[in-house]
C-alpha cells in the first residue's frame, strides 16, 4: 500500500465508490456516473440474461438507453472486499434492485455484483463487473410472481415464436 493508504482506507474508498454508483445510476446522473469507470471497463450481465459490454462509454450509453427515465432502486450490502495490491481490489456485493417496467409493473431482482477495481491517480474506479441473479419477481400492489429459470426460458421460446410468425409488412 502507499504511505497515505491502508487496506482499511482503500476498503472504505471502494464502499464509497459503490455507494456513488447506486446513487448516480438511480438519479440518472449519467456524466458523473461515467467517471466511476476506467475507459476499458467490462460489464458482463450474461449470467443474469444480459450481455457482455466492453468500454465504459458503451456501457453507460447502453444503460442509459435501456433504462431511459424509468425509476430504479439499487441497494447493495454485505460487501466482501479484498485489496489485492496497492492499486487493485476485488469484491462481491449482495444486490437487491427494483426497476419500474411499466406503470404499475415492477421487477425486483436479487443477486450479486462480482467486481474488480483499480486505483489510478489516487482514485478507485471500476474495471469490471459481472452481475449474477438468484431470483426475480414481477410485482405490483395486487400481485407478485416469481420468475423461475424455467418460466423465463418458456417465455423466451414463446416470444421468439411470436416474432417469427408475425406478419411482415
Amino acid at each position: 500500500m502507499t504511505e497515505m493508504s491502508t487496506p482499511w482506507s482503500d476498503i472504505e474508498a471502494i464502499k464509497q465508490l459503490k455507494a456513488r454508483y447506486c446513487r448516480l445510476l438511480d438519479t440518472k446522473q449519467w456524466s458523473q456516473w461515467r467517471t466511476l469507470f476506467v475507459d476499458d471497463f467490462r460489464s458482463d450481465t450474461s449470467p443474469a440474461g444480459g450481455k457482455l459490454i466492453v468500454g465504459a462509454d458503451e456501457f453507460v450509453a447502453f444503460t442509459r438507453h435501456s433504462l431511459g427515465d424509468r425509476a430504479t432502486v439499487h441497494q447493495v450490502h454485505a460487501p466482501e472486499i479484498e485489496v489485492t495490491s496497492a492499486t487493485t481490489a476485488r469484491a462481491v456485493w449482495a444486490l437487491e434492485d427494483v426497476v419500474r417496467l411499466a406503470p404499475g409493473v415492477n421487477l425486483r431482482g436479487y443477486g450479486h455484483y462480482h467486481e474488480t477495481y483499480e486505483k489510478r491517480d489516487g482514485r478507485w474506479q471500476f474495471t469490471s463487473s459481472t452481475l449474477t441473479r438468484i431470483r426475480e419477481d414481477i410485482f405490483n400492489v395486487l400481485f407478485s410472481v416469481y420468475l423461475s429459470d424455467r418460466i423465463k426460458k418458456v417465455a423466451g421460446v414463446l416470444a421468439r415464436r411470436l416474432v417469427r410468425s408475425a406478419p411482415r409488412g
